[in-house]
């Protein structure tokens, strides 16, 4: 059955920041939307739209959001000796130095993960024991039967994929990849899609 369905305009003559959020955008069309018009082209694939959508708002080439405060932390997450004690700081990064505390106090197995970043990232203050415990206590969660890893927001396919898939069992990549097309050509608030049950009806 189809549906009357408006049509994504092109990039180019889109004229102001709700629209433009309301279209599902792929990154490189952004990329080369935000060099045609003089912008920072450089950042994840949410941070380039809201620059394209602050500058047609705004007409200003600089994103409020480009703004970040220094960390006050001169700590070296690349040398420095990391022991259980170790505070967390504003400083932190994912070093080889890091990964090599994990495996000696986490286990071997130690791998870095989206939800245990984030944690790490969200915890400033806390100390490597606190990490390790939360690690470990992620590692217990994940093992146990009918786990679904987190998703990064910005990966819409992988979303749509994994929810497209557990509601139609009988499907296949090709159908998904064919509903997806037809899910990221219409608009919606965000500009972020998700699979609902009446995609199988855009066919």
């Amino acid at each position: 059955m189809s549906k009357t369905r408006e049509n994504r305009p092109e990039i180019t003559t889109v004229t102001n920041g709700a629209e433009l959020r309301r279209w599902y955008w792929t990154k490189s069309e952004l990329v080369a939307q935000a060099k045609a018009l003089g912008l920072r082209a450089t950042g994840g694939k949410f941070t380039i739209l809201d620059r394209l959508a602050h500058y047609l708002d705004t007409g200003e080439k600089t994103w409020p959001g480009e703004v970040h405060s220094k960390p006050r932390s001169n700590f070296d997450w690349h040398s420095a000796e990391l022991t259980p004690e170790t505070v967390i700081t504003d400083s932190y990064r994912n070093s080889q130095n890091v990964r090599r505390f994990f495996r000696a106090h986490a286990g071997d197995g130690f791998k870095f993960n989206i939800a245990f970043m984030t944690w790490m990232k969200n915890n400033t203050g806390k100390t490597l024991a606190d990490a390790v415990e939360e690690y470990l206590r992620q590692k217990v969660e994940a093992a146990q039967p009918g786990f679904q890893s987190e998703i990064a927001h910005h990966n819409q396919f992988n979303r749509y994929t994994r929810d497209f898939l557990a509601d139609n069992p009988d499907k296949t990549m090709e159908d998904v990849r064919k509903f997806w097309a037809l899910k990221r050509d219409m608009p919606s608030e965000d500009g972020r899609h998700v699979y609902h049950k009446s995609d199988l009806d855009l066919d």
